[in-house]
């Protein structure tokens, strides 16, 4: 009979162990060479510009003058969160923020429900959708320029047409900023009616199956069955919305530069304002700060309190 320590000497784990310590330290620093470029690539584009701008926030310098910078602390700050045109930059960004992500799932999830069919002229109104999120934001913006325009643009003879007064779209501080989220809207709907299409087409038949024969109405079918079935698609629209909806730019470049009266400008486009047009970099950089703070803010939200009513299949 084989005595308890021979047999363990024997075992799977005592074999493993004993050659994971015979293995050559080459063999073991293999695994880290590979992944060595990716984070090394991570570190120099990615975290060390984070580092470094937090650094600058905490500097008074210009772009006009690099060398010289001023160690001010926590000044930058304190001038950006006295600055009223600063509060209303924060209040322009989250109403963006969030008509762009509520409106932008919400009539996905409604076009996903009626292009979910096998007809050959409901994959050509998908391909329709989405097309305009293949069409770079230049040629958006430019577009719906011309739509909007007060004098000669589409949507005003729409409105004539029906008996309605026209609008002064961008030009009227009270409606510019809800037409900069009609543009973005209509840009990313596309995107979010196919991600749906794709949730919908993954859950499997037979729950629906078992539903028809328990003759569940189609409401509690679509609250019970559906929306906890498509729960990880839309988190995950949830969260690539809102961190997108953050980094507008060329949509206020090009079709409002944040006017009228400031009724249009928000963080990133500050930003390009504080550094670019006024040449200071520590008001910038500081602004910066707050930018990626809320974004984080708001992503770790979405990951703390959303993505425990995510049921995964």
């Amino acid at each position: 009979m084989r005595e308890p320590s021979a047999v363990a000497e024997s075992s799977p784990v005592a074999v493993t162990q004993v050659q994971e310590q015979t293995r050559p330290w080459s063999e073991t620093l293999r695994p880290y060479l590979y992944v060595a470029p990716a984070l090394l690539f991570f570190a120099l584009f990615f975290f060390y510009p984070i580092v470094y701008m937090i650094y600058l926030s905490f500097q008074d310098w210009t772009l006009l003058n690099l060398e010289e910078m001023e160690w001010v602390g926590l000044d930058n700050f304190s001038t950006l969160f006295s600055d009223p045109d600063f509060h209303l930059v924060l209040k322009n960004t989250l109403i963006y923020t969030f008509l762009t992500v509520f409106l932008g799932i919400a009539i996905a999830f409604f076009l996903a429900l009626w292009l979910n069919r096998k007809a050959k002229i409901y994959g050509l109104v998908q391909g329709a959708i989405f097309s305009p999120h293949i069409i770079s934001l230049v040629s958006v913006s430019m577009l719906w320029m011309w739509l909007m325009d007060p004098q000669y643009g589409l949507l005003n003879a729409m409105l004539e047409s029906v008996g309605l007064p026209p609008s002064t779209w961008l030009a009227d501080p009270g409606t510019a900023l809800y037409s900069l989220v009609l543009v973005s809207v209509w840009k990313v709907v596309g995107y979010n009616t196919l991600i749906f299409i794709a949730g919908l087409q993954s859950i499997p038949q037979d729950i629906y199956e078992s539903a028809a024969l328990d003759r569940s109405p189609a409401w509690r079918t679509l609250y019970k069955i559906t929306i906890p079935m498509l729960s990880p698609t839309i988190f995950f629209l949830l969260v690539i919305n809102t961190i997108s909806s953050f980094q507008v730019f060329d949509t206020i470049y090009i079709m409002t530069q944040g006017g009228p009266v400031n009724s249009t400008n928000m963080l990133v486009y500050y930003i390009y304002e504080q550094g670019m047009d006024f040449y200071n970099g520590g008001i910038a950089s500081a602004a910066s700060v707050v930018l990626l703070g809320l974004a984080g803010v708001l992503t770790l939200f979405h990951f703390l309190f959303l993505a425990k009513r995510v049921h995964y299949r």
